[in-house]
C-alpha cells in the first residue's frame, strides 16, 4: 500500500495495571486505548506499531510484561489510509484469484527487507524511489519515527527527458535505463548516443552528458525535498547510519554519489539479501525490496501463530525467488 493519501501520527494510551505486575491483558488493553482515535468516514487504520511502553513514568521499555507498577502507557505509531484505495487493492487481488490477508505500507515492507536492527537503532532513513512516488521511512532508537509518501518518482525523470530531448516517452524511458547517469561528472562529455530526430525515420546524436544533466537536476530536487521532509520533523541530525536507497529507479549509475553529496551522510543501496536463505540472486536487487519485505512480513505473521519455523521461511524464499526469476 502506498500513495499520498497515507497519513501517520503517534498516539498515547494509558491504563491502570490490573494486578501487581503487567500482564498480556494489560498490554492488549493499552493498545486498544491508543488505537481509539476518531477517523473520518473515508479512512481506515492500516498499522498500529508499538513504539515504547512506560510503567509508572519509567520510559523506554520495549517489553513491559512482568514489570511491577500501577500505570501502563503505550506510545503507538498509527498509519491510516483512504478506504477507497485499500478497497481497490483488495478487489484487484481478489480478481486475480487470491485473498488479501493484510495490507502493508510500502516503506515498512521495504524497511523489513533491507534495513538492519543496528541501523534502526542509531538512526536511518529508507528512501524508496518508485515509479510515481518516493517513500520515506525514518527510524531512530529502534523505532519508526516518520513515514512520508512524496508525489514524484522514476516517471518524473522520464517526463523530464521527454521534454528535454524532444523524444517519445518510450524512447525517453530507454535513454534513462540504458544511458542515464545521476552524476554528470561521471560521463565523458564527448560521448553521444543515437536517438530519434525531428522527422520520422531520422536519427540524431545526443550527448550523453545532456541526459545525465537532466536526470541529475531532477534527482537533486527530489533528494532536496526528501531532505526537507526529514529536516521538518527534526530527523536529519539523527541519521547515524545515513540513508538507504531502494526501488527500481536507484539502479541509475551515480545515484549514490549524488545522494552522498546532498545528504552529507553515508548512503548505500538497499538490497534484500542479508540473512535470507534461498533467495535467488536475480531477486537481490533494490527493485525487489518491497516484494521481499512483504514475504518477510507474512512469514513473521505466520510464525507468530506458532505454526512457522525457520525451514518455512527458507522454503518460502526459495519459491519467491524462483517465481520472481521466472516472471521478470
Amino acid at each position: 500500500m502506498g500513495g499520498d493519501h497515507v497519513r501517520a501520527t503517534s498516539s498515547m494510551g494509558v491504563v491502570a495495571i490490573s494486578e501487581d505486575e503487567v500482564a498480556m491483558d494489560d498490554v492488549e488493553r493499552v493498545h486498544v486505548v491508543a488505537r481509539a482515535v476518531a477517523l473520518p468516514p473515508d479512512r481506515e487504520m492500516l498499522h498500529a506499531v508499538p513504539q515504547e511502553y512506560r510503567v509508572d513514568n519509567q520510559r523506554g521499555i520495549s517489553d513491559p510484561i512482568g514489570m511491577a507498577g500501577i500505570r501502563l502507557e503505550a506510545e503507538v505509531f498509527l498509519v491510516t489510509c483512504a478506504i477507497s484505495a485499500s478497497a481497490n487493492i483488495r478487489k484487484a487481488v481478489n480478481w486475480a484469484g487470491y485473498r488479501v490477508q493484510e495490507l502493508v505500507l510500502e516503506p515498512l515492507a521495504g524497511a523489513r527487507a533491507v534495513l538492519t536492527e543496528d541501523e534502526k537503532e542509531v538512526g536511518v532513513a529508507l528512501v524508496k524511489i518508485g515509479a510515481s512516488t518516493t517513500d520515506v521511512a525514518a527510524y531512530f532508537e529502534g523505532k519508526i519515527q516518520h513515514v512520508a509518501i512524496l508525489p514524484f518518482g522514476g516517471q518524473t525523470l522520464t517526463a523530464d527527458l521527454v521534454r528535454g530531448l524532444s523524444v517519445p516517452y518510450a524512447e525517453a524511458q530507454k535513454a534513462k535505463e540504458h544511458y542515464g547517469t545521476a552524476f554528470a561528472q561521471l560521463v565523458d562529455p564527448r560521448e553521444t548516443v543515437e536517438m530519434s530526430g525531428p522527422s520520422p525515420g531520422q536519427k540524431r546524436a545526443v550527448a550523453r552528458e545532456l541526459i545525465a544533466h537532466i536526470i541529475e537536476q531532477r534527482l537533486d530536487e527530489m533528494f532536496g525535498l526528501v531532505q526537507g521532509e526529514l529536516q521538518d520533523h527534526g530527523l536529519l541530525d539523527q541519521l547515524g547510519a545515513g540513508v538507504v536507497l531502494t526501488g527500481g529507479t536507484v539502479a541509475i549509475p551515480g545515484i549514490i554519489e549524488l545522494a552522498q553529496q546532498i545528504f552529507a551522510s553515508p548512503v548505500r543501496l538497499g538490497v534484500p539479501n542479508e540473512g535470507l536463505s534461498g533467495l535467488a540472486e536475480s531477486v537481490q536487487r533494490p527493485q525487489f525490496a518491497i516484494a521481499t519485505g512483504l514475504a518477510l512480513w507474512g512469514a513473521d505473521r505466520f510464525m507468530e501463530t506458532g505454526r512457522g519455523a525457520s525451514t518455512i521461511t527458507s522454503g518460502m524464499f526459495t519459491k519467491l525467488g524462483t517465481w520472481l526469476k521466472e516472471f521478470f
